[in-house]
């Protein structure tokens, strides 16, 4: 197995372009034959048996899945086997080697190969055919070259395995499949005598035990240097204790000052290992990029990184890129990390296979723990045969890796219990083995789980609760909706490890026969946090907050606000005070200002010392005149400077914030007239109609232009008959009222009934403003709507700006991640995750927004309107958003898209939660129930607005 020191001198040294190689003295020389990834592929002869651009000898890019280059058919892993595609790719590609490596030990390494691979160098078997997509193999060729000349590689890659049990694994699953060399083909030179390849376990104190796998008979003795990772000497380290074995040496050390690895800090160091002679002679020199840490699983208690009990804030992630497929590169594995890190989270489930090595080398240095996992998928099982080979070929290619801590053997009942102890054959650091949705040994990684389960209650409430997939992302439901929730009963269960969501990105490919469409596979692969490129969804912001390791408890702003906040500080490892807080006093300007805030106090918040875990509290520094602010915005920063999240506090109540937004004025006349059973109101240019049966608004008329503002205020969820309309004109205003018939109410708890009419008012003002206050009951127990809702068609609306929380709309069960500001979007009509004519456009402009002061609507061909808010809480209800596909039984559609009022804006006092493609919203918490409960307050409920034409 080719040693892997020669990747990381490679990524230090040398330009990734092929043909070009790095040479260390004594060590080990890397010649790439491909590309190095997605950006940078080599052209190779090649030839596809069946489907497009076959038949014929071509060319073709490598690294990459054929067909994103366009050959051959596509196929997702549950289409139906008669139906697949079955190409047979044959690759021709010549090189040179130099005389110079006659003497040196050569090999050919292919990182990935989809699925079986047959390789020959010089017409001439380099060894058994390899099986398996996911898995890097390496074969010995020094004794198959040319030296000095022209040498000849042939793949023929099978895109199905002969191997059925590699079929269900890797190509039944619920994923793309594909075909091809898809990760880079390099050779590997070292000298004749060298380490084959090496195993390191680090620990948390310093010690240090390596496994050096020999093929040196001359090898004696071995040094060792602990660099940084720049390459300085830290510290020579002694060797204590060496064990010498035939062609294994197993070499123990210590450092004697070291920062342990873990992602808040992931420090990493390079382990030198020099093999000598009998003479101290270098024979062959190795680095390795290690991380000092220490994992243990304690039953009944937890998993432990260092001695601190961990809890994973993680997500699935499959290793792919919609124009490449799972040809990647390391830039976007940085990408990809460093969003995971961005949302706050610690940790990251290889779904379903090994990923590219550079994704591992990103999760140790910016940090990130990890499960590494092999391919397999429901029953059968892979066959022991080559379940045991591709166990030994995961392992040994990822066990120097700090930020893996368990290996998965496998998902979903795919697992083969026969070869769980595989893994500690070839892992020094013998990690533990979990089985993924299964009760297996210490662990519970139950998929899917109800909120409710989380009590834990069952026969195995000893084991840790680990799920390894949660909250189910399909479209708009899942991931943030319901994580609050399920958050704060996992951090409070001493059991629970915490989770994995699913998943990272929608996986969407580019449809190279379709003229380079998305296509997700119906709603199979619409699982993401982000889009196929990684555009963020609101889901993304919301676990940025719900899983941002300062912790502050929800509060209000009042008049008698004394500063104080309460404060946890959910790291690990780094205490509170490591990080700064900014507090900024806000002022926001009205819907026709350009510059939609001003500052008027920003200082600095002493945040406190609490180590992890602690609780305690910091007091924000209230200017003189904090009262005239409208929001206080507080943004903490982690101990590299990032943003870890920007909580927002309204301080004006929407009445106060609206008092200099809205002003009445008693120029003009009101003209009012009641003809044809409609009510006419003008004054200056505009134009009212109300109905003189209902009272709703029928027509809105400034000028010649109609405003197709209409239909409302219809009260959701009321079936109270009309009492009486009236009609009162003054100067400098006019009043319509609309007094519904009594009805029995019961306010809070009360069995008292008490008997209470809802009513309408509308006042015209003399400058064209228009007011309404509603007044309606509320209900101990609702699974309806309370608010109002009016009608605008669609097609009229062009977008909005409001004062309120945003950008994103919120669900009942996913509130968090928003900030209190003014916000400005353009129409869409993107449907969450579904690829369209506004594909993957977020913030998606329809849906329910919290917290409005006010909002300017947009109107195509009608000059819109604006609505300010005067009442607290409300929800603005923004048309209805476009049901997403489901699958042929429509089994998902009332999970991800609830039902919303009749209308098209509404504004409302409660709002649904959103569901997951497993669960109603119901079960995924509190925050997700259906149920609703007003009036516990002897008054009724208030909506005053004023609208401005």
């Amino acid at each position: 197995m080719i040693n892997k020191l020669a990747w990381f001198l490679f990524l230090w040294c040398v330009s990734l372009v092929n043909g070009q190689s790095t040479v260390s003295e004594k060590g080990t020389e890397i010649h790439y034959l491909s590309g190095t990834d997605k950006d940078h592929l080599v052209e190779w002869d090649f030839y596809c048996s069946e489907g497009r651009k076959s038949g014929a000898w071509t060319k073709i890019g490598v690294p990459s899945c054929w067909e994103q280059q366009g050959f051959g058919s596509y196929n997702y892993g549950s289409d139906k086997m008669e139906g697949r595609a079955k190409e047979v790719g044959l690759y021709k590609h010549s090189f040179n080697v130099s005389k110079d490596w006659k003497n040196k030990d050569i090999k050919i390494v292919f990182e990935g190969v989809m699925t079986d691979a047959e390789v020959k160098i010089n017409g001439k078997l380099a060894g058994e055919i390899h099986q398996g997509s996911f898995y890097e193999f390496t074969y010995s060729i020094s004794k198959l070259l040319n030296y000095g000349k022209e040498n000849l590689l042939e793949v023929k890659v099978n895109k199905v395995s002969a191997n059925e049990s590699i079929n269900h694994a890797e190509r039944d699953a619920d994923f793309w499949i594909f075909g091809g060399i898809y990760r880079p083909v390099y050779l590997s030179v070292a000298p004749k005598e060298n380490i084959d390849r090496f195993a390191i376990d680090a620990k948390a104190n310093g010690s240090v035990i390596a496994d050096l796998f020999l093929e040196a008979k001359k090898a004696d003795h071995v040094a060792l240097t602990l660099l940084d990772v720049k390459g300085n000497k830290v510290e020579d380290l002694k060797v204590t204790d060496l064990k010498k074995e035939k062609n294994k040496f197993r070499v123990v050390t210590k450092a004697s000052t070291v920062k342990t690895w873990n992602p808040e800090t992931p420090n990493l160091y390079q382990l030198k290992i020099d093999l000598l002679d009998k003479r101290g002679n270098i024979l062959h020199s190795v680095t390795e990029r290690i991380g000092f840490r220490t994992v243990e699983i304690l039953e009944g208690d937890g998993i432990y990184v260092n001695g601190e009990r961990i809890k994973f804030k993680g997500v699935n992630r499959h290793a792919f890129h919609p124009a490449s497929g799972r040809t990647t590169s390391k830039a976007l594995s940085i990408e990809h990390v460093n969003m995971m890190k961005d949302m706050n989270m610690n940790a990251v489930r290889m779904s379903h296979y090994p990923p590219d090595k550079h994704f591992l080398e990103v999760c140790d240095s910016i940090g990130l723990f990890v499960i590494d996992e092999i391919c397999t998928w429901h029953n059968p099982m892979l066959d022991t045969k080559i379940a045991r080979k591709i166990v030994k070929e995961t392992v040994v290619r990822d066990v120097n890796h700090p930020s893996i801590l368990l290996w998965a053997n496998g998902n979903e009942q795919g697992w083969n219990p026969e070869v769980d102890q595989d893994y500690a054959k070839w892992d020094i650091q013998n990690r533990e083995v979990i089985h993924p949705w299964s009760i297996f040994n210490k662990t519970n990684t139950i998929h899917y789980s109800h909120y409710h389960s989380l009590v834990n209650d069952s026969y195995s409430k000893d084991k840790i609760l680990f799920p390894t997939e949660f909250l189910h992302g399909l479209y708009d439901g899942g991931h943030g909706a319901g994580l609050q929730d399920y958050w704060e009963k996992m951090w409070n269960l001493p059991l629970s490890a915490g989770g994995f969501l699913w998943d990272f990105a929608d996986e969407g490919i580019e449809r190279t026969d379709r003229n380079n469409e998305i296509d997700l596979q119906g709603n199979k692969a619409a699982d993401g946090i982000v889009g196929p490129y990684g555009e963020k969804e609101a889901s993304y912001f919301t676990i940025k907050e719900i899983w941002s390791p300062v912790f502050i408890e929800d509060r209000f702003i009042r008049d008698d606000f004394n500063g104080i906040f309460r404060v946890e500080n959910r790291y690990h490892y780094i205490n509170l005070e490591a990080c700064t807080m900014t507090a900024k006093w806000i002022q926001f300007k009205g819907p026709e200002d350009k510059n939609n805030y001003k500052i008027i106090s920003k200082s600095k918040v002493d945040l406190p010392s609490l180590s992890p875990a602690s609780k305690g509290k910091f007091t924000v520094e209230k200017p003189k005149n904090w009262k005239t602010a409208d929001a206080l915005h507080l943004t903490a920063t982690d101990p590299n400077g990032k943003e870890i999240f920007t909580w927002s506090y309204p301080v004006a109540t929407p009445k106060e914030a609206n008092k200099s937004n809205v002003a009445y004025t008693t120029d003009g006349t009101v003209k009012t007239a009641t003809k044809n059973k409609q009510i006419t109101v003008e004054t200056k240019d505009i134009q009212y109609v109300f109905s003189e049966e209902t009272g709703l608004l029928k027509e809105v008329k400034k000028g010649t232009t109609i405003i197709p503002l209409n239909n409302g205020p219809i009260i959701l969820s009321q079936k109270d008959k009309i009492k009486n309309i009236t009609v009162t004109p003054s100067k400098d205003k006019v009043e319509v009222l609309v007094v519904f018939e009594e009805s029995k109410w019961s306010p809070g708890w009360s069995t008292v009934k008490e008997v209470r009419s809802d009513i309408i008012k509308w006042t015209v003002h003399a400058n064209g403003l228009l007011d309404l206050k509603v007044e309606f009951k509320g209900y101990r127990n609702l699974k309806g709507y309370r608010g109002i809702t009016f009608s605008f068609p669609e097609k009229e609306v062009a977008g909005m700006k409001w004062l309120g929380d945003g950008p994103y709309r919120v669900w009942r069960n996913r509130t968090k991640g928003t900030r209190f500001q003014v916000w400005e979007n353009d129409y869409n009509n993107t449907v969450t995750g579904q690829a369209g004519e506004d594909e993957f456009v977020y913030p998606e402009f329809k849906g329910f927004f919290s917290s409005l002061y006010w909002s300017k609507v947009k109107g195509n061909n009608n000059n819109g309107f604006t609505v300010y808010c005067r009442t607290p809480h409300t929800y603005l209800r923004m048309l209805t958003p476009e049901e997403p596909k489901v699958n042929k039984s429509g089994a998902h559609k009332e999970k991800i898209h609830p039902t919303f009022p009749k209308g098209d804006i509404s504004f409302v006092m409660n709002i649904p939660g959103i569901g997951t493609k497993f669960q109603f919203s119901d079960s995924t918490g509190p925050h997700g129930n259906s149920e609703h409960y007003f009036g516990n307050d002897d008054k009724p409920i208030v909506m005053d607005l004023t609208f401005e034409f």
